[in-house]
């Protein structure tokens, strides 16, 4: 019986381990916002962001992925439709921090032991974790744009929904185009509904305080793999 139950868990360690590959790579690409300010297409990035990756491919099918991304969230109202937003004028810039961690499943399966290219298209989900900056905006006279006024960092939670496509040309290297979507659970990326002691001052808000603000990513990863090989059990 114990030898039965033996080869059983070995034989699951075994199955389990061949597919136990670690990725580390970088994430190169673009950012966006959505919100009070700017423009309404959620799928324009404007300024540079990048990062860091980690995998852990418990299967062909799905991997635990954490990662790290700093950028410059950036919009201005001189590059939409909308007459009213074009005729104020804002413009905004906020810098972010943003860890976040989750699954990834993978639509077909994806063998990086396999010796031939693999292809599949994934969804990643979980949760982030981000600093940004906080301000409003004041006016400052009639011609000219308002003044930013910054009062220190704060720390929000937002609820990360990844899109992409990815390849191995190797069992050694992966390659990912994704577009990964963050709904935040704040309203002040752009200063227009500030907290703290400013948030009873209705003069410092401006636009719909009533819907939160996006930010979204848009590029490439770059991961190199490694991690253990099969074991083999012996009698």
């Amino acid at each position: 019986m114990l030898k039965k139950q033996y080869f059983l868990a070995c034989f699951f360690l075994a199955t389990v381990a061949s597919a136990q590959f670690h990725e580390v790579g970088v994430f190169l690409g673009g950012s966006n916002y959505v919100g009070d300010v700017g423009s309404h297409r959620y799928l324009d990035p404007n300024a540079f962001a990048y990062g860091v990756v980690y995998k852990w491919n418990v299967t062909d099918r799905y991997s635990l992925r954490g990662g790290f991304t700093l950028t410059n969230l950036m919009e201005n109202e001189y590059r939409n439709n909308d007459l009213n937003r074009f005729s104020r004028s804002y413009k905004v810039e906020n810098s972010l921090q943003e860890v976040t961690a989750g699954i990834e499943i993978n639509f077909s399966e994806f063998n990086l032991h396999a010796p031939e290219m693999s292809f599949t298209p994934y969804v990643f989900y979980g949760l982030s974790y981000f600093r940004y900056d906080q301000f409003y905006l004041t006016p400052d006279g009639p011609f000219n744009p308002p003044l930013r006024n910054d009062y220190g960092k704060d720390e929000e939670i937002a609820i990360p929904l990844n899109v992409g496509v990815k390849i191995n040309p190797n069992p050694f290297f992966v390659l990912g185009f994704e577009v990964g979507v963050r709904y935040t659970l704040t309203d002040n990326l752009d200063g227009s509904n500030p907290e703290n002691e400013f948030a009873d001052n209705p003069a410092y808000k401006f636009g719909n305080i009533g819907n939160n603000d996006w930010y979204i990513f848009t590029g490439l990863t770059i991961s190199f793999t490694f991690g253990d090989l099969p074991c083999y059990c012996k009698e």
